[in-house]
């Protein structure tokens, strides 16, 4: 596309004549042929990586206005918001892909993976070709999951966008895609065009980013308030104030409230969940593989989000019973007398949650093996995950998570705090996570429930600078080999 085509596209007064291929706001993704946006971060301004972005080809600059003394021989664009344009220009370079598909869009503080990928499964039961972009990776319709490279830890707007041109070229209807409070905040999903939005529930998190749970609140609600028709927690304590925010809406509830989407005799077993669902498209009973009653929220949140773009109750009913699970969220892992569950739950809700739910199946002791992220990733919540673990759980090991910059022994301190206050003394802190994990599970006596918390399906593991590969399941299956 013509510089001056993408511009009036933008909205923008036309400038230079250069063919554009692309757009990034990381001088080190820069291709020949990319504009590239500069971005004033936080810490950082992105003029600062102009000349690196030429050097790599880049043919134009798109940015808030240039530091005073600034000279390039780029074509500078100056435009009101660099994150709204670099967000707008990837849908348009990339084709506007999000027109061509059924959207849905799924955000909250916990739930929205699952939640994800259970619409997923839902839609696919129900005969739509559908693609899937979640933390836990991305898929075309062909059902393979895929991850971004290392570098794309995070999909910025280029990264969204280009997924979805990709789920369109190989034939996909419909996306379903987690909108992160990040995400929303910095516009990478801006350009997305929804037709339908998921609100899960909202618990205190991300602090250290959104400063306030009202920032965090506001930010979330931007996919509410941009899509046609909105499926809402009733249960959620922010209900109140999402009703009504979208044209059209429908509700949903696991724990009696009055809602369109109710679930009743919810019966919880030690592999599975079974229940009736109050509808509007009348009464059916469900049988959903998955530990955990808290799915049961995600279940119907899944249901009502594709029953809206057309599953009928005979393809949510076998979908349900057909679903596998989604990598790393309460996932059960193969063993003998033991049971090993590996569970993403970081958050002092999250954890008693899971928690919660696996000591009303377990007949043993209960075992958990935590961390906490450091960093400035909210470091009020370790006390209050040493608090929880200690409480719920029989056996508590604190251990290492993405601790980063921030000396380990000062998160452990922490979480052993939290874990004082309840007094019974039922914890230890083993620092390296793999050896934590194997003092758990091989202490563990037939019977036993084994949480490993908080890493679920990530690949990496952080140790300051350090990203070293990780793999919670298979570290799993290992210390269960030495039992």
């Amino acid at each position: 596309m013509r510089l001056t085509d993408l511009l009036a596209a933008l909205d923008l007064p036309p400038t230079g004549d250069v063919e554009v291929t692309g757009v990034t706001h990381n001088a080190e993704w820069v291709r020949p042929g990319d504009a590239f946006v500069a971005i004033r971060g936080a810490r950082v301004d992105g003029h600062r990586f102009i000349p690196e972005a030429v050097a790599r080809g880049a043919v134009a600059v798109l940015g808030e206005g240039p530091p005073a003394g600034m000279t390039t021989t780029l074509p500078y664009v100056v435009v009101r918001s660099a994150r709204e344009v670099l967000a707008d220009a990837a849908a348009i370079l990339a084709g506007n892909p999000s027109r061509e598909l059924r959207v849905v869009g799924v955000t909250g503080t916990d739930g929205k993976t699952t939640t994800s990928w259970l619409t997923r499964h839902l839609l696919r039961a129900a005969g739509l070709r559908t693609g899937l972009l979640s933390t836990v990776g991305y898929e075309l319709p062909d059902g393979v999951l895929r991850h971004f490279p290392a570098h794309f830890t995070t999909p910025e707007a280029p990264q969204v966008q280009a997924v979805l041109r990709e789920m369109v070229d190989a034939g996909a209807q419909a996306a379903v895609l987690e909108a992160s409070s990040h995400a929303l905040a910095l516009d990478r999903v801006r350009a997305v065009e929804w037709d339908v939005a998921v609100w899960t529930h909202l618990t205190k998190e991300h602090l250290d980013f959104h400063g306030t749970v009202e920032n965090y609140f506001a930010d979330k609600r931007r996919l509410v308030e941009r899509a046609p028709f909105a499926v809402l927690n009733a249960d959620d304590a922010w209900f109140p104030r999402l009703r009504r925010v979208a044209p059209a809406e429908t509700s949903y509830s696991a724990d009696g409230a009055d809602a369109d989407w109710r679930a009743l005799g919810i019966v919880e077993g030690g592999r599975g969940l079974r229940f009736r669902v109050g509808s509007p498209l009348g009464d059916f009973v469900v049988v959903l593989p998955m530990i955990g009653r808290f799915n049961v929220a995600n279940a119907l949140a899944g249901m009502a989000a594709a029953a809206h773009l057309g599953a009928g109750v005979e393809q949510l009913v076998t979908g349900l019973e057909g679903f596998r699970g989604v990598p790393g969220r309460m996932e059960l892992v193969p063993a003998g007398d033991i049971r090993v569950i590996v569970d993403f739950a970081h958050t002092p809700p999250s954890l008693e949650k899971a928690l919660t739910t696996l000591r009303a199946t377990t007949d043993g002791r209960l075992w958990v093996v935590l961390g906490s992220a450091g960093g400035p990733r909210d470091p009020s919540k370790r006390a209050p995950l040493g608090e929880v673990a200690t409480r719920v759980a029989d056996e508590a090991v604190f251990t290492e998570e993405d601790h980063r910059d921030t000396p380990l022994e000062d998160i452990l301190r922490e979480m052993e705090r939290g874990a004082r206050e309840v007094g019974r003394g039922n914890f230890v802190s083993i620092g390296d996570r793999r050896e934590a994990i194997r003092y758990a599970v091989v202490s563990a006596a037939p019977g036993d429930t084994v949480l490993l918390a908080g890493k679920g399906p990530e690949e990496t593991l952080e140790r300051g600078a350090e990203a070293v590969p990780w793999d919670e399941v298979a570290e799993a299956r290992a210390a269960l080999g030495l039992r």
